[in-house]
């Protein structure tokens, strides 16, 4: 690319007739129903379907360009870092970061919207409950390009996706579609202790931030 950043809004991520494609109702989903099948989807604003819920077909390996770059980082991440305001302790009001694992959907229905399995004892979970701003940086050292390519991670050809917005509780309705995304990237968190009250939570992007060269 010309340029080393991409201000866009999240619009980017749900352009129509490219890759993705808007999807069906999360209450559609089922552990033991088929992914990636479903009604046909309607248009942004029509139907039952849930707001910023997107699919896309896997077919190709992936759109060209920054959308394709962005969209692939959002997939393809299993962990992201996420910066949140401190609310508590000594470092109360200043910056503070940790590493989170995440899936945007199912193996076979990716949506691009981040979703993550927390527990309140957690003190990002905790800043996110008094302030629920944060940002999520999704870099592509994660994966096996920059290794094979010797290229350190803070070079701009190593791609850095960085979402920012509001981290929310999955309502009622959508948490058997987190289960299906976070246990089928993750299985090993099925068993995490209960003790700890783990819920699902997902962020609703407001702004994205793409480098890319």
């Amino acid at each position: 690319h010309s340029t080393s950043t991409e201000d866009t809004l999240p619009s980017l991520l749900e352009e129509a007739g490219g890759l993705w494609k808007q999807s069906y109702p999360a209450s559609a989903y089922r552990e033991d129903a088929a992914l990636g099948s479903g009604p046909a989807g309607r248009r942004p604003g029509q139907g039952a379907a849930p707001s910023r819920m997107f699919s896309y077909r896997r077919e190709g390996g992936g759109a060209a360009g920054r959308a394709g770059t962005a969209r692939f980082l959002a997939r393809y991440n299993t962990w992201g870092f996420v910066a949140t305001r401190a609310a508590q302790g000594k470092i109360q009001g200043m910056p503070y970061g940790n590493c989170l694992l995440l899936s945007d959907g199912p193996v076979n229905n990716s949506t691009g919207i981040p979703f993550f399995y927390v527990t309140p004892k957690d003190n990002t979970v905790a800043d996110l409950l008094k302030n629920p701003m944060a940002s999520l940086t999704l870099p592509e050292a994660d994966g096996n390009f920059c290794r094979k390519n010797v290229i350190d991670p803070e070079d701009p050809r190593c791609a850095r996706l960085t979402l920012t917005g509001q981290m929310v509780t999955v309502p009622p309705e959508e948490v058997e579609f987190a289960k299906q995304a976070m246990f089928s990237r993750h299985p090993v968190v099925r068993k995490w202790p209960r003790s700890y009250e783990w819920f699902f939570m997902k962020m609703n992007i407001q702004h994205i931030w793409l480098q890319s060269w």
